[in-house]
């Protein structure tokens, strides 16, 4: 059985997101709760997209989950470079990380040679949400 989706949500009328430095109450949530995420390769490259659940998040997304926070994350594994892609249509980031698959599906021995995994460590950054945006957390929080 195929699991149902929650419907898309549209913006909300008259939102408009603070700027990434104004002052005001935030609270700091994992990346999971603010967006999901896909992820591929094409040989030693992998591809992550990040997609925000709310479309009043995505500016969210914008200021804070960037090609070199990506790229820490992965220098560990030999990542040479992140670079990334806005789509604001699709309210997502698609990033393309270079050299961090040990070669590829045809040449790596590690368990993970597509790199599906990685997409939950992009997923697992802390990011601040504005308090005012919580609420549309709340159907994606695991504690409420």
């Amino acid at each position: 059985m195929i699991p149902k989706h929650p419907a898309p949500v549209p913006p909300t009328p008259g939102f408009s997101m603070p700027g990434p430095l104004t002052p005001g109450p935030s609270t700091q949530v994992l990346l999971h709760e603010v967006a999901h995420a896909r992820a591929g390769d094409k040989g030693n490259r992998l591809n992550v997209s990040v997609i925000a659940y709310h479309p009043d998040l995505w500016p969210l997304l914008l200021a804070q989950v960037t090609a070199d926070r990506v790229h820490d994350l992965f220098r560990h594994r030999g990542a040479t470079a992140v670079m990334r892609y806005e789509l604001p249509n699709l309210h997502a980031l698609n990033f393309v990380i270079d050299e961090v698959l040990e070669g590829g599906v045809n040449a790596s021995l590690n368990l993970d040679i597509h790199g599906k995994t990685n997409s939950y460590r992009v997923l697992g950054l802390r990011v601040d949400v504005p308090d005012a945006l919580i609420p549309h957390l709340a159907r994606y929080r695991s504690n409420p």
